[in-house]
């Protein structure tokens, strides 16, 4: 009995050195079939057990070493290297939640170490625990003050927090340790947008002069913050980079701010012819025709905008503008009546018609129109209104002679 107990023994000894050999060699596929023999020769060895987790581990069969890293803890309950490397598996399985109390012990053994401070720091970002996440992110910094992770986690839960300011220092030094984690500054950027901090977004968006996008975008928000002048080159830069309709747009609403308006005019005819069902493209470049006094061609956009909205009464009046400048009054009689059908009920909508009538010959809608325009402009206009005033008493003369 005693010479089988030996010979048994000296078998699960040669299994656990083929295996830790086959390890530090590389050979994990080798490993995996020493620990399992030596924990087939003996199921409550934990040190198998755990080598075992460890070769799944370097071969990337996750499940596999989850199993083993568990009845590890179960055999050694509170073994530190099984808590940490298990937990770490259980973040790649996306499973944090399992994660979470094995660096909580881990952390709670070995308090000065980093790894298992930063990991437990990891598993409450991910668990939504994010005033924990902060605390142990500290605590890890303090351990470790250049660790681009960290720093990345930290930005993360303090925004999860509401608090964009006091990440932006985090972001940036994870983007000076670590070059691939820089792009979590556009991150950053967008959050700003969304907090209204368009002068913070701008700035980083600065930062990136070799991204189109980036450009573009803050190209897009120069424009919206009516900084006209200095967004133009942006958009030039980034429109000849990436010729996308976005680009093309953005750059065309720049050169029409900035009354750049033969350098808008193909862009928008482009854009238009790309988009043609899109109402503000089609009222952007109908009013750009209209400040180069092309009238008919005004007026033909503002039409094909009006069929795109025809309850709106914008691209009905600025319509009865265009072809009132190009003479066509009876046309753009029409156009106004059909602004007012659609809500214009405004006193310049009364003055148009009427001045138009009046045109026509047509002295007695015209009066009406007149009167109504003065009912309705009550000193406003006072300089329409003289001529109002002054047509009424002309047209009321001539139909008394009728």
């Amino acid at each position: 009995m005693w010479a089988v107990a030996a010979l048994f023994f000296l078998l699960q000894a040669d299994f656990t050195s083929e295996g830790m050999k086959a390890l530090e060699e590389g050979k994990y596929e080798l490993a995996v079939q020493a620990f399992s023999k030596a924990i087939s020769a003996d199921a409550k060895d934990y040190f198998a057990h755990f080598n075992l987790a460890m070769a799944y581990t370097l071969l990337h069969r996750d499940a596999e070493a989850s199993v083993e890293y568990r009845k590890t803890l179960e055999i050694k309950p509170g073994l530190y290297e099984a808590e940490l490397n298990g937990g770490i598996v259980l973040l790649r399985q996306q499973n944090p939640a399992e994660a979470l109390p094995l660096f909580d012990d881990a952390a709670r053994q070995r308090p000065q170490e980093y790894r298992p401070r930063y990991y437990l720091a990891e598993a409450q970002l991910q668990t939504g625990d994010y005033a924990g996440a902060e605390a142990s992110y500290k605590l890890a910094l303090g351990l470790d003050p250049k660790s681009a992770g960290s720093n990345l986690g930290m930005a993360q839960a303090l925004v999860q927090q509401g608090r964009i300011g006091e990440s932006d220092p985090y972001f940036r030094q994870a983007a000076v340790l670590e070059p691939k984690y820089r792009e979590y500054l556009l991150q950053l950027a967008g959050l700003y947008e969304k907090a209204s901090q368009m002068t913070e977004a701008i700035a980083i968006y600065r930062e990136f002069p070799e991204n189109p996008a980036a450009q573009a975008r803050m190209g897009e928000l120069l424009l919206e913050s009516q900084k006209f002048e200095e967004a133009v080159p942006r958009l030039e830069e980034a429109f000849g980079k990436d010729q996308s309709q976005s680009n093309r747009t953005a750059l065309a609403s720049a050169y029409v701010f900035t009354r750049k308006l033969d350098k808008a005019l193909p862009l928008l005819q482009q854009a238009v012819a790309a988009e043609p069902a899109n109402y503000d493209l089609n009222m952007m470049y109908a009013r750009a025709l209209r400040d180069k006094r092309q009238f008919p061609a005004a007026a033909r956009e503002f039409y094909a905008a009006a069929k795109l909205k025809p309850t709106e009464p914008k691209p009905w009046t600025e319509l009865g503008d265009m072809l009132y400048m190009s003479g066509e009054f009876g046309q753009a009689l029409g156009a106004f009546e059909q602004a007012a059908k659609t809500g214009d009920a405004s006193a310049g909508n009364w003055f148009l018609r009427a001045i138009i009538l009046d045109k026509l010959r047509q002295m007695k809608p015209a009066k009406a129109a007149y009167e109504q325009f003065l009912a309705l402009s009550q000193g406003k206009n006072p300089d329409q209104e003289f001529q109002a005033r002054q047509r009424v008493r002309i047209l009321q003369r001539e139909l008394d002679k009728r």
